[in-house]
């Protein structure tokens, strides 16, 4: 059985070192000069290999066409991948989150360890570009570079899609699809930074932790969330921010708000007791120097203006309505959001290859015989977590396991 893999990266390598462990002659094509580009940039170079949980949980934080991958992620959970890379070497941990790392946060030990199973098993990596699929009577028989055709009785796409083209995820799996006649759904950004309108420069590089944001899609709640976010001088950024990026999809279409709850801690009962403790302490002073213990310095003037209440103004001055309404600014602290950064600014593509056409038992094809597709050239994306990663993980497996064991069809 002749294999030809084209992509080097997470999913690539997994379906290439299963399908040459399962008794395949396996080719790699990689264009770029080492593999496993973009895994060495994942969870800020210490590649967030998976999330320690089941797969019921996996599920849950796919928004994307979750039921697709069933059978991919029966066929390697979580616990299979965290099992799999100890066994190659890199000890594994779990940090807040159920997210995995490795030890040595290092993901070159990831990367390390694929390349040595990949070699090990006997599969062979090329350098070149995949610039086409050769196809005949219906099904694929080989693949083209710019040189030569690498002749294959299966080929298992996958190149990834089109964020962080840098790492050479620039599209290319999406015009083989096309080749072959399948639907692909036009590609955008999840998980990337928000744009508001404006930008966001008065706050620029302020952080803020345990904060709750709640996604508005034209004053309908559709996502909320507690962590961590930063402003920039574009917008928003930070891992709540590129998890709500992943529920806002027509803009265009539908307006965007976010709310961010400021003090999530504290009911308003309980704040506004926490208020006029701090108004008391300050009720000689100017309100805008009254916020000093409840907020971070650069916040203060945003929330005064939000909430409509004179700077100047002395704080034995405010009166009962006016902490009202400073009390809803702290609670639902407004921000209009306007787009998203450029998709090549996102950690995964949403959009990709239709499911729909793909088989979920063994990720072929349904257009043409012999063809396979495998992580997020696939319309499957999730949250951030590692649940990205674990759906290339899995998906790469199942396609390199079907690929060399399928009888055709």
């Amino acid at each position: 059985m002749n294999i030809v893999v084209i992509g080097g990266g997470a999913a690539g390598l997994m379906a290439a070192g299963t399908a040459a462990e399962n008794g395949a002659r396996v080719t790699l094509l990689e264009t770029n000069e080492k593999v496993g580009r973009k895994l060495f940039i994942t969870g800020k170079g210490r590649c967030n290999v998976c999330n320690n949980c089941d797969t019921q949980e996996v599920l849950r934080n796919v928004p994307v066409n979750p039921r697709f991958l069933y059978s991919a992620l029966g066929c390697f959970p979580p616990a299979a991948v965290m099992e799999f890379f100890e066994a190659h070497g890199v000890p594994l941990k779990t940090e807040r989150g159920n997210r995995v790392f490795p030890v040595s946060d290092k993901s070159a030990d990831i990367i390390d360890a694929l390349f040595t199973w990949v070699k090990h098993t006997g599969v062979i990596i090329i350098h070149e570009t995949a610039a086409s699929l050769e196809l005949a009577d219906g099904r694929v028989t080989g693949v083209r570079t710019g040189g030569r055709v690498f002749p294959a009785d299966r080929v298992i796409v996958a190149t990834g899609g089109v964020s962080y083209p840098q790492t050479g995820s620039t599209g290319d799996g999406y015009r083989f699809a096309k080749q072959a006649g399948h639907t692909v759904v036009p590609a955008n950004g999840s998980l990337v930074p928000l744009v508001t309108p404006g930008g966001c420069e008065a706050l620029m590089g302020l952080s803020l932790r345990n904060v709750q944001v709640t996604v508005y899609e034209d004053n309908k709640k559709i996502w909320s969330d507690f962590g961590e976010m930063l402003f920039t001088h574009f917008g928003l950024s930070g891992p709540l921010i590129l998890s709500a990026s992943a529920h806002m999809r027509h803009f265009g279409s539908k307006g965007y708000h976010i709310e961010i709850d400021l003090k999530p801690a504290l009911d308003e009962k309980t704040l506004d007791k926490r208020l006029l403790s701090d108004f008391d302490k300050h009720k000689n002073s100017d309100f805008i120097n009254a916020l000093g213990e409840l907020l971070p310095r650069k916040l203060i003037p945003e929330v005064i203006r939000l909430s409509g209440i004179d700077p100047r103004a002395k704080v034995n001055s405010i009166t009962k309505a006016q902490r009202a309404d400073l009390l809803h600014t702290l609670k639902h602290f407004l921000v209009v959001v306007s787009g998203k950064r450029p998709v090549a600014e996102a950690i995964v593509t949403t959009g990709g290859v239709s499911v729909k056409e793909i088989s979920p038992k063994t990720m072929q094809s349904k257009k043409c015989a012999g063809l396979y597709f495998a992580g997020e050239v696939l319309d499957v994306d999730a949250y951030t977590g590692g649940f990205n990663l674990q759906i290339a993980w899995s998906t790469g497996r199942l396609a390199g396991l079907s690929a060399a064991q399928q009888e055709d069809t």
